[in-house]
């Protein structure tokens, strides 16, 4: 038997990056710098391993979190303008999954480690930031739509 995600939760797991692949197209792309040896940046710190009485599927759920502050910060860097999208999405993950304060610090500090990540290394849109917000609504879209299908009970 397969745990249950959240009421909530998994209807907005799946939706949290609902149409994000068309977000990409949204504004046109400010020209990327001139400079393609900058590296990219990687997490600093993989996601925790689920504690005793978390659901199986926070691993997840923290690395979605991850990503949605490191969209959060790139997008608007890039002038797409939509950074407020995934702040208040993560602030509907955070009414839906952090039910205890600890758990809320949790996926808290996740979103805060993605967006402070890319903040600290890029002060202007790069060929290599739109790589990573590619790479990042790819990746957040296969785990929210994964999270829902796994745990969702249906």
């Amino acid at each position: 038997m397969k745990p249950a995600l959240r009421p909530l939760g998994w209807a907005m797991a799946l939706a949290l990056f609902a149409g994000s692949a068309h977000a990409l197209e949204r504004k046109p792309a400010r020209a990327p710098s001139a400079d393609k040896a900058e590296p990219e940046k990687k997490p600093a710190a993989p996601p925790a391993p689920p504690v005793q009485g978390a659901p199986l599927y926070e691993a997840q759920l923290l690395r979605l979190s991850e990503i949605m502050g490191a969209l959060a910060y790139l997008r608007d860097l890039c002038g797409d303008g939509d950074g407020a999208e995934y702040r208040a999405k993560m602030a509907a993950l955070l009414d839906a999954e952090g039910t205890a304060p600890e758990r809320r610090e949790k996926l808290a500090g996740a979103y805060n480690r993605g967006y402070r990540g890319y903040e600290t290394t890029y002060g202007q849109c790069t060929g290599n930031a739109r790589a990573a917000i590619t790479r990042y609504v790819d990746e957040g879209g296969r785990l929210a739509r994964d999270i829902a299908d796994r745990y969702s009970g249906s």
